[in-house]
């Protein structure tokens, strides 16, 4: 996929996603931002972001960064630690590559708010379907 416009109509299938409203912001090479703006539909019980929030739109993320360019990347596995509850209405994602070699891979995700207020930071494992 060439252009943002691209990525964007091949991921709208990602629909557990795009239906909370993730939107892809900025693809790159083994990179990608994505974000989405919090509604009341996204919070726990006691009022703040449910952290399930944080680990989708980092596992989103993930998919649109390694799958980009070349789809088949799958996770592996994925550590999330929490460091704050969103205080503005907008998350943002980073994607960053650590390593990406032949079948594995390994990013690091960090969701921050609009605020730039760090949220949580996922780490993933992907395992690339098409090299086995």
């Amino acid at each position: 996929m060439s252009n943002l416009e691209e990525v964007r109509k091949f991921f709208e299938k990602d629909r557990f996603a795009t239906e909370n409203g993730m939107i892809i912001e900025a693809v790159g090479e083994k990179y990608a931002k994505c974000s989405m703006t919090v509604s009341q539909r996204h919070m726990n019980a006691v009022g703040n972001v449910m952290g399930g929030v944080y680990f989708t739109i980092a596992d989103f993320t993930f998919a649109v960064a390694t799958n980009h360019e070349e789809p088949g990347i799958v996770s592996l596995s994925s550590t999330i630690t929490f460091h704050a509850t969103a205080k503005g209405e907008k998350i943002i994602c980073e994607a960053k590559k650590i390593k990406h070699g032949r079948t594995t891979c390994v990013y690091e995700m960090t969701v921050t708010d609009e605020n730039d207020n760090l949220l949580a930071t996922v780490l993933t494992t992907g395992y690339n379907t098409r090299k086995h």
